[in-house]
């Protein structure tokens, strides 16, 4: 019988590849798909790649590659996108891909589970403190991409993910994934988390720590590997038939842990530098202007509001975010700058 085909977009990222490795070890789901990966210097990346899923191949190619997107996922059974979700060209791309392959498969429509952000419910306050119960919060029950604000990281791509799985002709099933603030070492290819990295970046050649606004911002967290365990979930539940999907297929995925303000993460990383002797002053304070504005609303979005949301739809499947019981975020911290500090030689 001939496997289902399913094309990854990101597997060598940092959530991409630590879900990768799970597929390769899930008892149900290690021999069921033939998988192509989408990555650049493909032929090098393909030994690391099969190491975690044998029956992988690869295709070269990045996220402008307009028509070879579209090529691979008009031919996909299942397409699980790890890359970029603010990069709206691609995810055009992906559609368009999978509107060929449902067009050419009527009443079989493919699966597509895009990983997004919980940026959607961003509060735009800038670093400012906002009391708790003037904050919006947000349930992915119920929750509708129109009543978000519109300006938000994330909405006008994952409006297009929707579109596509609640249109009649030529639909598509789709699932999207909103993690909050993801940490944690990586086991796989990519080891620590995009935050991180520009963080770790921005303090070194400033030489201090330092935060969106006054960093009083706050969000849920969540292990990288409860969002590769989280989408793997939703996998199974799409195979059986029973994931929630088009208009009612949200699943916020953030652990119930306490919210930790972006200040704290920012003193916590400036204190582990200042003491290797990496920055000279410990702690963090607000960054100027002309560090903040050339990242735009982006660097708000993602450092400096609060993004406060309550998740329901992945515990009907029985998922927990284990790993973020086991190590926090802010013992994990430690070991993350460590892990970047040897792979860029600083340690």
């Amino acid at each position: 019988m001939t496997k289902p085909n399913l094309l990854f977009l990101g597997a060598t990222g940092f959530v991409g590849s630590t879900l990768l490795q799970l597929l390769g070890q899930d008892p149900d789901l290690k021999a069921q798909f033939h998988i192509t990966a989408l990555c650049r210097n493909s032929h090098q990346r393909l030994p690391e790649l099969q190491k975690f899923y044998p029956d992988l191949e690869v295709v070269e190619g990045t996220l402008e590659a307009d028509s070879i997107i579209q090529e691979q996922a008009a031919k996909a059974d299942i397409l699980i996108n790890t890359a970029s979700s603010d990069h709206i060209e691609s995810i055009k791309s992906t559609l368009k891909g999978l509107e060929k392959y449902s067009a050419a498969h009527p009443g079989n429509p493919p699966i597509y589970i895009q990983c997004s952000g919980l940026g959607i419910t961003s509060d735009n306050s800038h670093g400012e403190h906002v009391d708790i119960d003037d904050i919006p919060s947000y349930t992915d029950v119920g929750l509708n991409l129109n009543e978000v604000p519109q300006q938000n990281q994330h909405v006008a791509q994952d409006k297009l993910v929707v579109e596509a799985g609640t249109r009649k002709k030529n639909p598509v099933r789709t699932m999207i994934i909103f993690p909050a603030w993801i940490f944690g070492v990586g086991e796989a290819i990519q080891k620590t988390t995009l935050p991180v990295r520009i963080w770790m970046e921005m303090f070194l050649k400033l030489g201090y720590a330092g935060t969106w606004g006054e960093g009083h911002s706050r969000m849920g967290n969540i292990h990288v590997k409860d969002v590769a365990s989280a989408i793997m979930t939703v996998l199974k539940a799409a195979l059986r038939g029973e994931a929630d999907e088009g208009a009612e297929g949200f699943y916020f995925c953030v652990s119930r842990q306490d919210m930790v303000t972006n200040r704290t993460i920012a003193t916590t990383i400036g204190n582990i530098l200042y003491n290797k002797g990496l920055v000279q002053k410990t702690g963090s304070r607000r960054l100027p202007s002309e560090i903040v504005d050339p990242m735009g609303e982006y660097g708000w979005s993602l450092l400096g509001a609060n993004l406060i949301a309550y998740p329901h739809r992945l515990s009907k499947f029985g998922w927990k975010p284990t790993e973020t019981k086991k190590t926090p975020l802010l013992i994990s911290l430690r070991d993350e700058v460590n892990t970047y500090l040897k792979e860029t030689g600083r340690a």
